[in-house]
């Protein structure tokens, strides 16, 4: 059932556009991020992480604990997603000085680690005899799990095994207490499965394989487990309701679910698990399920953007088609998530379909979660910002209008880090005998199958597309976005006329080939199902994969009166001015309703003709506080 492996850390070296971000992510986000898990960077929320695994250290060694413990009781996954990102950083940037604080931060996680293998900073410090007793709350397994997925990206990135043999150390330790004892449960937050895969394929530990499969396994079977497992404590770590089994998945086996559901990003970490099962095992059942909840998530509960979880009340799914744009929650982990689980449906079946809405949460939910200078994050992505109700209003105070530096729940931006750092593992793909290039991606990719190619483009913003074969050959297979009205292909200049087959074009190609591919540049209006309520009469823009919004600070400072005129004329200039040099804009017909200072009258408005300046989601809220729009009435 496998269709492809993964190509290996490395494989992909940047250039244009994701070279940008990457450089960026090397020279700005990583070292402050370090800079805030040592508590270093001023006027933001302290962090504590790097302390924590130094206390840590001192109890495991019986000594005095210091400052304690500080923190959100998943603390520690913020210093596993910083050394991920490092991690794949290093392979693109090679760079002593940050390996050397790498190799630091791994000493003193190394030195945490109890001698049977526990490894988590909150339990050593705070709660010894309380470990494994809250699986609900108690996140041990999700930070587990994301210094699993650290210690396989560091070892790829530098041969380096000291993290890795502390994770397989821990894995084992959890392997013998729910496998070889028998301990009943499943994790409260789903990442673990995920990681403990990548952990086998890094090791060939087989005990990995089945720890991921057990915890997939038994998940939902005892949808009563949470509820027992509070009735035998008498603490909790923020009064979870353990009986809410739709938060958190766990009301059903897995193979049975149908309907994506709870907490997003517990849910689309638990789908990714899933998927790359399925693809291990060839497990048709689990596959199905991961199908109807695909289905679920992208034709029902998915933003525009690729934003996943419209509400605020348990940062989750709410309903079919209940997609509101001003008090989407959207978080952009949750996207980040759904690029996950997209990748590993691509293992299962390479239909262009997963690829289009990795790139759709890529180029809009995910890069819109960090300020374009890289030091402030999101962690919720509305699509509608009216200053002075967003952020304020009790209905709308999640949705900030502007990027803060840090958070005390910190999840987000070091999950973007790493994301952008790793970014050509998601791009492209091959199989014994084919190389998938499923993101356009400027730069050169090594597969493992031998072929070795060079992309060039400009995209998002271009859209001709050039490979060149510069080792190895086979076939090259190319996704045709949904989005396209049209393309074309040639191959050493003579053109290629074939039908994509689910979404990709499939080329034989040679040493020394040459492969264009244009498409359609066309700026084009985006209409909502009739279904979701909050976008009735409304319509988008976008551009290629990219969706735009409308900002006060193009439009004189007002969105909420521009209407704009159905199909049309749509024209197109590159900005000039800081931050957003290079960045293309959309000028569009609209008219402007002209001020009422009623609040309510039976005078009909005024309107007044306009033209409409759009700029791309992902760069909305870099020019200060102001009104933001994706989706704007219409007018015939």
């Amino acid at each position: 059932m496998k269709t492809q492996s993964r190509i290996s850390a490395g494989s992909y070296r940047s250039q244009g556009f994701i070279a940008r971000y990457q450089k960026l992510i090397k020279d700005t986000v990583i070292p402050y991020q370090y800079s805030v898990l040592c508590d270093e960077a001023p006027d933001t929320e302290k962090s504590h992480v790097v302390q924590n695994f130094i206390n840590a250290g001192r109890a495991v060694r019986g000594e005095d604990t210091g400052d304690g413990f500080y923190g959100m009781v998943f603390q520690d996954s913020d210093a596993a997603k910083w050394i991920e990102a490092a991690a794949f950083s290093l392979i693109a940037f090679p760079d002593q000085e940050l390996e050397a604080q790498v190799d630091r931060l791994i000493d003193r996680i190394a030195a945490a680690q109890d001698t049977d293998g526990y490894l988590n900073t909150y339990f050593t410090i705070k709660d010894k005899e309380k470990r494994w007793t809250n699986l609900l709350e108690g996140h041990e397994l999700y930070c587990s799990g994301h210094m699993m997925e650290a210690a396989c990206a560091y070892y790829k990135a530098t041969g380096k095994d000291k993290l890795l043999r502390v994770m397989e150390r821990n894995a084992e330790h959890i392997y013998d207490r729910f496998i070889t004892k028998g301990q009943a449960g499943y994790p409260g937050h789903p990442e673990v499965e995920l990681a403990l895969m990548k952990l086998y394929r890094t090791t060939g530990n087989q005990h990995c394989l089945e720890l991921a499969e057990h915890f997939i396994n038994v998940r939902g079977v005892d949808a009563d487990f949470y509820k027992k497992e509070k009735e035998m404590r008498s603490w909790t770590v923020w009064g979870n309701n353990a009986e809410d089994n739709n938060y958190q998945q766990s009301g059903m086996p897995v193979r049975k679910m149908h309907t994506a559901g709870g907490h997003a990003v517990r849910a689309v970490y638990l789908y990714t698990a899933m998927a790359d099962l399925a693809s291990e095992t060839g497990d048709t059942e689990l596959y199905a399920a991961c199908c109807r909840l695909w289905e679920s998530i992208t034709r029902k509960q998915m933003y525009i953007t690729g934003g996943i979880g419209s509400t605020v009340h348990g940062e989750a799914f709410s309903v079919d088609y209940d997609l509101p744009p001003d008090t989407a929650y959207a978080e952009t982990c949750a996207s980040i998530g759904l690029m996950f689980f997209a990748s590993r449906m691509l293992e299962n079946d390479i239909n262009g379909e997963y690829a289009d809405v990795m790139e759709q949460a890529f180029y809009n939910t995910v890069l819109a979660g960090m300020q374009l200078d890289g030091k402030r994050f999101f962690y919720v992505n509305p699509l509608e910002v009216v200053p002075g109700i967003s952020g304020i209003s009790p209905t709308h105070r999640h949705d900030l209008p502007e990027r803060p530096g840090w958070y005390a729940c910190a999840c987000c931006p070091p999950n973007a880090a790493r994301l952008i750092s790793s970014f050509g593992e998601y791009a492209y793909g091959a199989d014994a005998d084919t190389a998938y290039c499923h993101m356009f991606a400027a730069g050169t990719v090594s597969f493992e199958n031998g072929m070795k190619l060079n992309c060039e483009t400009e995209y998002p913003y271009g859209f001709t597309v050039t490979y060149r074969v510069v080792e190895g050959g086979g076939w090259l297979a190319v996704r045709i976005p949904r989005w396209s009205r049209h393309f074309s292909l040639s191959v050493n200049g003579a053109d290629h006329v074939l039908a994509p087959e689910k979404g990709y074009v499939r080329i034989p190609v040679s040493d020394g080939d040459t492969v264009q591919l244009i498409l359609d540049d066309t700026p084009r209006f985006i209409y909502a199902s009739s279904k979701v309520p909050a976008l009735t009469g409304c319509t988008a823009l976008c551009r290629g994969p990219l969706v735009y919004c409308f900002e006060g600070a193009d439009n004189d400072g007002d969105v909420l009166s521009i209407r704009l005129r159905r199909n049309g004329n749509i024209t197109i200039s590159a900005g000039t001015q800081a931050p957003l040099c290079n960045v293309v804009r959309l000028h569009a017909e609209a008219v402007r309703i002209g001020q009422q200072d009623a609040l309510y009258t039976d005078v009909p408005p005024v309107y007044m003709p306009y033209t409409a300046t759009a700029v791309p989601y992902y760069t909305w809220g870099n020019r200060g506080e102001n009104q933001m729009r994706v989706w704007i009435n219409e007018i015939l």
